[in-house]
């Protein structure tokens, strides 16, 4: 059996049309990860509108159905598929997508107990890396990117291949830094400016 990496929320808040879709393609640009193995997406989950699920199940027939759960016939890639969750939280019906990997046939319902979990933990329940996550699924592809530059003087040259987002540097003032760099107070600003 394929190990599977542990399921993380990728944006905070309910994702509308726009960022959903986004989001079912967020890695196609990501430098050193292959996306048609799905690996880089399996795992992932965000919250969704009602409308989004239901327009998702009447987009093409379901390769299975369950109460509450629907996984899409078409696969992201390898054995990865998307998976929509409706699910009662503290009395309150949501709505989910994860991208489930489907060689662990128990994934869909290991990805809904992992969505329950983290929503009924602390309001400020995001790890590090998922707050990183989110930050770079919202932030317009004008104001991240990836380090390129490999000459040694620039201080860049170890750093080539990783992610950057611009982040107000003081004053009127902006720069690129690494994505991995930003400080507790940076990541608030930029998850409480998105």
């Amino acid at each position: 059996m394929t190990a599977h990496p542990p399921f993380g929320k990728v944006l905070d808040g309910v994702a509308t049309r726009e960022q959903m879709f986004q989001l079912f393609s967020r890695h196609k640009d990501t430098p050193g990860i292959d996306p048609l193995s799905g690996t880089p997406y399996s795992g992932e989950w965000f919250q969704i509108n009602a409308s989004e699920y239901h327009f998702m199940i009447d987009l093409l027939p379901p390769l299975f159905m369950r109460t509450g759960m629907f996984g899409m016939s078409e696969f992201k890639a390898g054995n990865v598929t998307s998976v929509f969750f409706a699910i009662r939280i503290r009395g309150r019906e949501r709505w989910f997508h994860g991208f489930c990997d489907l060689t662990d046939r128990q994934s869909p319902d290991k990805m809904r107990a992992a969505i329950i979990a983290h929503e009924t933990g602390a309001s400020d329940s995001m790890t590090r890396a998922e707050k990183l996550e989110a930050i770079w699924t919202m932030t317009p592809l004008e104001l991240r990117g990836i380090a390129r530059n490999a000459d040694p003087e620039t201080g860049w040259a170890e750093h080539r291949g990783k992610r950057t987002v611009l982040v107000n540097a003081g004053r009127q003032d902006a720069v690129f830094k690494l994505l991995d760099d930003l400080s507790d107070l940076e990541i608030d600003e930029l998850l409480s400016s998105a």
